[in-house]
C-alpha cells in the first residue's frame, strides 16, 4: 500500500542560519549550492574485436561546491561579521602558509517552524569571495538584499 511508504513529513525549513566556528554569523533568506557530489571519471578502451568499452568510476570523493547565500543587507556593515571577514581577506590577502587564518569552518543550519534544527550542512575551509548587492530602485519598498558567494573545500550533510 503506497501510504505505508510515507511515515514522516517532508523536510520543510522555515529559517536558515550561517554558523562560523560554532556561532551564528547571519540569518539567511535563501541558500543555493548545497550540492553533495562525487566526481565521475570516464575511461574508454578497446575491448575484444575492437569494440569500445566505457568504464565509469569514482574520481574525487567530495567535489566541493560554491555556496550562494542571500540575506537582508545589514544597516551597518562595520558591525557585520561577514563584511569584516570579507574585508580582511580583500585588504590583507590570504597567506599560503596559513590555511586557518582566513579560511573558516562552519555550517548552514536549517530550522522548522517550531525552531527545531532539521538539517545541518558542514563546510570546511570556507571564505567569502564575493558580496553582491541587489539592484537599487526608488520605485521599490523592498529591503536591500546581499548575495554572498562562499568558497568551500568540502561540504557534508551531517543531520
Amino acid at each position: 500500500m503506497p501510504n505505508d511508504l510515507i511515515n514522516t513529513d517532508p523536510l520543510v525549513s522555515q529559517n536558515f542560519f550561517l554558523e562560523i566556528d560554532g556561532s551564528v554569523v547571519s540569518i539567511l533568506s535563501s541558500v543555493s549550492g548545497l550540492d553533495i557530489e562525487m566526481e565521475v571519471v570516464t575511461t574508454e578502451q578497446a575491448g575484444a574485436n575492437g569494440k569500445v568499452q566505457v568504464v565509469k568510476t569514482l574520481g574525487k570523493a567530495n567535489k566541493a561546491p560554491d555556496i550562494s547565500l542571500t540575506r537582508m543587507a545589514p544597516p551597518d556593515m562595520s558591525q557585520d561579521k561577514l563584511w569584516g571577514w570579507f574585508n580582511d581577506i580583500r585588504d590583507k590577502g590570504m597567506k599560503v602558509s596559513d590555511r586557518t587564518g582566513s579560511r573558516k569552518n562552519g555550517s548552514i543550519v536549517m530550522y522548522d517552524s517550531s525552531n527545531a534544527e532539521v538539517a545541518r550542512f558542514n563546510f570546511t575551509n570556507g571564505w567569502p569571495s564575493k558580496i553582491a548587492t541587489d539592484q537599487l530602485s526608488v520605485e521599490s519598498n523592498d529591503p536591500v538584499k546581499e548575495t554572498i558567494t562562499l568558497i568551500v573545500e568540502s561540504l557534508a550533510r551531517v543531520k
